[in-house]
């Protein structure tokens, strides 16, 4: 059954026509048709970007637009496929469902029909990793961790990794052993530092460290990369604060004292409590 109507359908197909028209050698815009694959993933990572402040600034109209740059990314990356015969925007739509499909058994059958619900997330949860094992495996890869995107920043990537070894029953059973991990990696970090074993070695340890405190987050139920993005933005909304407190006896902060900072510092955080 297709659900979409003739209006989405039109808005689709007007999208796709428009990429035509700007990448038409002839007639087309000069910006669009010098772009290649690699010269958009800058483009493509900050909308990611944008799109995450439209949402956590619950902006329903910013996130629209924000939604369609994005979507605007994947029309351009499927008109580069089209015109070098590789695939073009109707393979993206089948592969995806295709996927999606094979992913949700507990919805669907081999035919897209939806099925009993086992009603169990547990089960959902293994079923969907066992099905991407598998899809790993059909595409021979010698590891768990060779498809893992080396361009993830480090946090997401460590998310990742920890979340594949899971899959396999690789992981701490008891958040005490998590903590007692980090607690161990702490240790050997401030042992480097005062046996001054180089910083080649400390580096090693802090990104340790580090590893393990992105696995205390995964068993907590966090996204590392979220919480320390709220982490930053506590910080930074705290210290304009702290900019304001100061500039009412100084002319910028950088003629404050650390004692006045300080001070200013705990205010803005008595305030909040």
């Amino acid at each position: 059954m297709n659900h979409l109507t003739s209006s989405e359908k039109s808005a689709i197909f007007n999208l796709l026509d428009i990429m035509t028209r700007l990448r038409d050698k002839n007639n087309g815009c000069p910006w669009d048709i010098k772009q290649t694959f690699d010269s958009l993933i800058g483009c493509t990572i900050e909308e990611v970007y944008e799109v995450k402040d439209a949402i956590e600034n619950k902006n329903m109209h910013e996130l629209k637009e924000e939604l369609g740059d994005l979507l605007f990314q994947i029309v351009f990356y499927a008109q580069l496929a089209k015109e070098s015969g590789e695939f073009n925007f109707e393979d993206i739509c089948q592969t995806v469902a295709e996927k999606l499909i094979r992913r949700h058994p507990h919805i669907f059958d081999s035919n897209g029909i939806r099925t009993d619900d086992p009603n169990n997330v547990d089960l959902i949860k293994a079923r969907w990793e066992n099905i991407k094992q598998h899809e790993r495996q059909s595409k021979n890869l010698m590891s768990l961790m060779d498809d893992i995107p080396k361009s993830l920043p480090s946090l997401l990537r460590a998310y990742k990794i920890q979340k594949r070894c899971k899959s396999v029953g690789f992981d701490w059973t008891l958040l005490n052993e998590v903590f007692a991990k980090v607690e161990e990696e702490l240790l050997e970090v401030k042992e480097t530092i005062q046996l001054e074993l180089g910083s080649d070695r400390i580096e090693e340890e802090l990104g340790d460290l580090l590893f393990a405190i992105v696995n205390l987050t995964r068993h907590l139920g966090f996204n590392p990369e979220l919480t320390l993005d709220k982490a930053n933005q506590k910080f930074m909304h705290r210290f304009r604060q702290v900019e304001q407190i100061i500039s009412l006896s100084h002319e910028s902060i950088d003629k404050a004292t650390l004692q006045e900072m300080e001070k200013a510092w705990s205010q803005v955080k008595q305030n909040e409590n």
